[in-house]
């Protein structure tokens, strides 16, 4: 058994994976403006709940740059106090069983790759579409993370006025159109027509980004998983139009999409990150 933790900037989740099933599933909202300390404190509080015999080891996903081999995480999305963390020092001299830390969107790719709609495919790619938009990646069966962990970073790279991220996240709904993705998806359901179309809108630029991933790393699949992608049927169909102008049209034929279907798949992601016992 192993704890696995999916720390975001606004909640944490966490739970014990055994045989491919997250139980003892829990959630708090993270103290985000606390000191180190403070966050630090509730993390451990979080874990020790979850800590019984036979637990053995504690596997970390964080929306940060990761130093991997030696835990150690950086600038952490929407908790200040987290410049340059040691967690895997820190929670391994705490609780005496071993810490791995990675990036929350490659804990993603790893969980699906392992456990879910991608553990049918040598190289493919996980895609989470949330406050932000995250990629991990899977190269030959494994987690590809890059020298500072940064390897599917492709939300940040340039795209119309900003970046990929800004049209193929929640931020699309909030700063383009001015209402939440929930408020979004809601009226979409109802039938709102002008809903709908932001939807196609989002998919068009979703599609972009599927593209991107394509010409970097030619997967066989991808899974879209976060919070939009509760919405995939709302914006699947012009996605996928999107992409009759990449410059392969055999490689988008053969290219299999999914929606993510496991809402743990992160939590068990993140817990595979011990079973792989070297450096990621």
């Amino acid at each position: 058994m192993v704890i696995g933790i999916d720390l975001g900037g606004t909640k944490v989740r966490a739970g014990v994976a055994k045989n491919g099933i997250i139980e003892n599933e829990k959630q708090q909202l993270v103290k985000s403006k606390g000191t180190q300390s403070e966050t630090l404190d509730q993390l451990k509080e979080l874990i020790r709940t979850l800590m019984v015999p036979g637990i053995a080891g504690i596997g970390l996903g964080v929306p940060s740059v990761v130093d991997a081999e030696k835990g150690i995480v950086y600038d952490v999305v929407n908790i200040p106090s987290w410049k340059r963390v040691p967690l895997k020092d820190i929670l391994e001299e705490t609780f005496s069983v071993p810490v791995a830390v990675n990036n929350d969107s490659n804990c993603f790719a790893l969980g699906e790759a392992r456990f879910g709609r991608l553990k049918d495919f040598r190289n493919a790619v996980g895609m989470t579409s949330g406050t932000g938009l995250g990629t991990g990646v899977i190269v030959k069966g494994e987690l590809y993370s890059g020298t500072n962990c940064g390897a599917g970073e492709l939300g940040l790279i340039a795209y119309k006025e900003h970046n990929i991220e800004y049209y193929a996240s929640g931020n699309f709904f909030g700063s383009l159109h001015g209402v939440s993705a929930i408020k979004a998806h809601d009226l979409a359901l109802g039938g709102d027509k002008q809903a709908l179309g932001w939807w196609e809108e989002f998919g068009a630029h979703m599609g972009h980004a599927v593209k991107t991933a394509m010409y970097a790393y030619d997967p066989e699949a991808i899974a879209i998983g976060g919070s939009l992608s509760k919405a995939f049927r709302l914006f699947e169909d012009s996605m996928r139009r999107s992409l009759a102008d990449f410059a392969y049209p055999e490689s988008i034929r053969k290219l299999k999409i999914f929606q993510s279907v496991n809402e743990n798949i992160t939590l068990l992601g993140a817990a595979a990150l011990i079973d792989l016992r070297k450096p990621i």
